[in-house]
């Protein structure tokens, strides 16, 4: 049977210790960056930013082992950083400089590292994913697989080939859902019949829901239910409700402007300073000056080169 548990989002934000905090606004800073590079013509190509959405990979990070293996998407910059801390690289790679994490042939939408890849193409990761968890079930025991999707990407018939292995195989699967309401352009409730929840219980998948951008309210909620992933081999489906402050993709942004407004009325930058003015300040600095820093590096460096 299914499960659902929901977590009300909390009007004020829980204190986070300075690792973490640094690590969300490294991630802001790092997104806005590329942003501003790409105004400025410094960058090819195209880039999804993260923006509004970073909790989700610090909350979830501190739940992984070195041993899981994390599947990203075409909006995984956050995934990526908060795996690796690697924001020189990454910029690298995007911009096709020298130290780049795939040699420049990754981008921004496909990065190899370890066990973290991403992929561009909707859908992809979970079957891969599904297949990964069955290794690791096998040789592993304890290891799991996480697979990062959006709403939009229950449109592709891979998710659905994907929780019918793992339900039947009894994998040790976690897909996570970044729920932010449109998928590109395209209102989720103009695509998506039925709910999230739903679909995962037609397979017999667990289903966890929370609306919070709480880190430490969202690290107490999904811990147990990741630990069930790993001791019993069942997939878990969590479902985050978030906002994508910035647009799907560089400028178009084609929401209403009252939807944008309430997104950045709820974006996690804005709702964290009050009650921690001064760790917000000191560390929002300390974060905008170290990506500045990079920037300055990798601009500095040679193209990358593909020594195959």
């Amino acid at each position: 049977m299914s499960t659902s548990a929901v977590a009300p989002a909390q009007p004020s934000l829980s204190a986070l210790d300075d690792e973490d905090l640094l690590l969300m606004l490294t991630i802001r800073h790092f997104e806005l960056t590329l942003l501003d590079l790409f105004a400025r013509g410094e960058l090819n190509g195209t880039t999804h930013t993260c923006l509004g959405q970073e909790y989700i990979p610090v909350a979830l990070e501190s739940v992984f082992t070195d041993s899981d293996f994390v599947f990203s998407n075409h909006r995984g910059h956050g995934h990526y950083l908060a795996r690796h801390r690697d924001p020189r690289g990454l910029l690298a790679e995007i911009m096709g400089r020298e130290g780049a994490v795939c040699s420049g042939v990754g981008g921004s939408q496909h990065i190899l590292r370890g066990r973290y890849l991403s992929t561009g193409v909707q859908g992809q990761s979970l079957p891969v994913a599904a297949g990964v968890a069955l290794r690791l079930k096998r040789t592993e025991p304890g290891a799991l697989a996480c697979a990062y999707i959006g709403d939009g990407t229950w449109g592709e018939g891979s998710v659905y080939e994907a929780l019918n292995m793992a339900r039947l195989w009894e994998l040790p699967l976690l897909v996570v859902v970044e729920h932010n309401g449109i998928a590109q352009t395209t209102p989720t409730t103009a695509q998506l019949s039925g709910s999230i929840s739903g679909r995962a219980a037609a397979f017999g998948v667990d289903h966890v829901r929370s609306d919070s951008t709480d880190v430490v309210e969202l690290r107490a909620l999904l811990g147990p239910a990741v630990r069930r992933v790993r001791r019993d081999c069942r997939p878990l489906v969590v479902e985050l409700a978030t906002h994508r402050v910035g647009p799907h993709s560089k400028g178009d942004d084609t929401r209403p402007e009252d939807e944008r407004a309430a997104a950045e009325a709820d974006d996690w930058y804005r709702r964290y300073p009050p009650g921690h003015e001064e760790q917000f300040a000191r560390l929002d600095e300390r974060a905008r000056a170290a990506v500045a820093d990079v920037a300055r590096e990798v601009r500095r460096l040679g193209p990358s080169r593909w020594d195959r």
